[in-house]
């Protein structure tokens, strides 16, 4: 399944009735490269939006566990500046609390 947001449709084996739902799939790139030309400028967590995980918090540290940003779900995602300036090419860190609780750890790549 791709990544955002999907309409899942379930129907009674009897036939009598569908239901549909939306639901979020979440997808949490391997990298991001803040060199201006439009793609993959940001890193941000395709599915999250003002109605999916909105209150979910996102946390990016370096490879020392200084904590770089605080991202917004809702928002445009990181660019790779930590006041101001930019950071170098190098491995970073996440860790991302869902909305329900569940906390998700890892780590991605910035290309310069």
């Amino acid at each position: 399944v791709t990544p955002g947001i999907h309409t899942v449709y379930v129907s009674d084996a009897n036939g009598c009735g569908v239901v549909s739902k939306e639901i979020a799939v979440l997808q949490i790139p391997k990298f991001f490269t803040p060199n201006g030309d439009g793609i993959n400028d940001t890193w941000d967590i395709v599915g999250m939006n003002s109605e999916f995980y909105k209150n979910s918090e996102i946390i990016i540290f370096d490879r020392f566990g200084k904590m770089l940003s605080n991202v917004d779900p809702k928002g445009r995602g990181w660019n790779g500046l930590y006041n101001g300036h930019p950071l170098p090419a190098t491995d970073y860190w996440y860790v991302v609390t869902l909305d329900n609780g569940r906390t998700v750890k890892g780590h991605f790549s910035m290309i310069r």
